[in-house]
């Protein structure tokens, strides 16, 4: 009997961290407040160009974790990630603005400097004026370069309209804060 106790328990702490460690599972409000605790506490994320040029000498597998300007906001965070899982086939949107895999920013980094088309253009432009910060990020650090080549990636790659980009960036806003709930409560 106690055997079956304790690997019911092993079964369960190893479904705890595989949720944890992979966002793109399913995870309950439990896990996602652990997990947001974890993030708002502990992340390595910096507005700081020595952060941005680190990335590219990070392991595939590390994270880029936290907030970058304010502190994170769980009402926010549940609605991003919740709104998140409608890309979840779309591997280069992350799934958790507050933990990117390195490999992901390293895959983005680089359409930051792609010349879109006119018409291509015309679709960014609207995400840019249309988006919440008015660009993928409130400042000009990591994430505006990561989520910028984001943007340019799925109007080139996946055919998105600015429409779409300015959601993927609104749920994607990764410098805390309320969002766009400043009057909300949680």
């Amino acid at each position: 009997m106690i055997l079956i106790v304790f690997v019911g328990l092993l079964v369960l702490t190893g479904y705890l961290l595989l949720k944890l460690s992979n966002p793109k599972l399913q995870i309950t409000d439990g896990v996602l407040a652990a997990k947001f605790e974890e993030l708002s506490s502990g992340g390595n994320s910096s507005c700081s160009q020595d952060f941005k040029d680190s990335i590219a000498n990070m392991l595939d597998t590390s994270r880029l974790q936290g907030s970058c300007c304010s502190p994170m906001n769980f009402h926010r965070y549940k609605e991003q990630v919740e709104g998140l899982k409608k890309y979840k086939e779309i591997s280069e949107i992350p799934s958790d603005p507050y933990d990117i895999e390195a490999s992901i920013a390293k895959k983005l980094l680089p359409y930051y400097d792609l010349e879109l088309s006119s018409e291509e253009q015309k679709k960014y432009d609207y995400a840019m004026a249309n988006s919440d910060e008015k660009g993928p990020c409130c400042c000009k650090c990591w994430r505006w370069y990561v989520y910028e080549g984001l943007g340019k990636y799925l109007i080139r790659e996946k055919g998105f309209t600015g429409e779409q980009v300015t959601e993927v960036w609104n749920l994607s806003d990764g410098c805390g804060g309320e969002g766009d709930h400043v009057n909300h409560t949680t």
